[in-house]
């Protein structure tokens, strides 16, 4: 863990807290945007940006499924990083597609942060859309990445018949990925990175009302707003496909397994099924990330050898 202060980076191993001991996730400061309608000065174009992503993070993961799921490979290129988190935060240099990263001479994310601003002052993560031409970057949220995507560059993607974000639909699905953000998305943070047991508790009782809720849903339809995949399902997808993998041991969301769950555990496999997603879910990258890159809740770095979980088995969430 680490941050930057005024263009330097600080090792930092404390995961940031409040007062009764809960995490509380530093805000994202660089949120410019692409628009297709000339209102910003940031065009759509292809091949102008590159994502800079992980294959751990649940955060990035979002902006790889839509971006394959659209058919944007061609327009928009990606390079990952090594899947642990260093003394320097995120490593590009040992990372897959690292040879076609813009910045080539960046062995670090944090580097990409300061060629854009070189006084920044924050967290360095991922997913970064950087500008080729203007050689900055444009935006590090991950929301309003994956909205960029779905909106904006549609016009670029090769399967524009995938709509994940319908006008008619956009009120609905921002107050559905706000439902699961602070319990789910950011919960399980909540609960891993706590400093005290009731901050900690809390989360986790939160956490599992949101999921027995969800499970109530899906048990009724096929997708969190009904029959039509949409931006919600991606978001809530990422942090279900880690779940067993290393929340449940890694952070202590243990009072059930995704797999206890019929409904959420199948809609994880109905969305793996999905063209393009599968080559976007790297376990290897998963495990390996949060196991070694977290020394103050694994200081001897062990990744465990399972569970051993097959996302490719039959889902039947179809008829729904």
């Amino acid at each position: 863990m680490g941050y930057l202060w005024e263009g330097e980076w600080r090792e930092d191993s404390e995961f940031p807290t409040d007062e009764q001991g809960a995490f509380v996730r530093p805000a994202s400061s660089l949120r410019e945007r692409v628009t297709s309608d000339g209102s910003s000065p940031y065009a759509v174009e292809a091949g102008r940006y590159h994502l800079f992503a992980s294959y751990a993070c649940p955060w990035a993961h979002r902006t790889l499924i839509a971006r394959a799921l659209m058919g944007l490979e061609h327009a928009i290129s990606v390079s990952f990083t090594d899947p642990v988190m260093g003394a320097k935060g995120w490593v590009l240099r040992d990372g897959e597609g690292a040879a076609e990263s813009p910045l080539p001479e960046a062995e670090f994310l944090w580097q990409v942060y300061t060629a854009t601003k070189p006084t920044y002052s924050g967290r360095v993560t991922v997913p970064v859309l950087w500008d080729r031409r203007e050689r900055r970057i444009v935006n590090h949220e991950s929301r309003d990445i994956l909205r960029m995507l779905t909106t904006e560059f549609r016009a670029l993607a090769r399967r524009p018949e995938v709509d994940l974000s319908p006008p008619e639909l956009r009120a609905e699905i921002d107050a559905t990925i706000d439902a699961i953000y602070d319990p789910i998305n950011n919960g399980v943070y909540r609960a891993g990175f706590a400093k005290k047991q009731e901050a900690y508790e809390t989360a986790v009782h939160a956490l599992f009302e949101a999921l027995d809720h969800w499970e109530g849903v899906l048990s009724r339809q096929r997708f969190l707003l009904g029959s039509r995949l949409t931006e919600a399902d991606i978001c809530l997808f990422t942090t279900l496909f880690r779940f067993d993998l290393v929340y449940v041991t890694h952070f202590k969301c243990n009072v059930r397994r995704l797999v206890d769950y019929p409904n959420l555990w199948g809609f994880v496999r109905d969305l793996y099924a999905m063209p393009g997603v599968a080559a976007t879910c790297r376990v290897d990258h998963i495990k390996t990330h949060y196991f070694r890159s977290h020394p103050a809740i694994n200081p001897c770095g062990i990744v465990p050898v399972g569970p051993q979980i097959d996302f490719s088995l039959p889902h039947g969430r179809a008829e729904r």
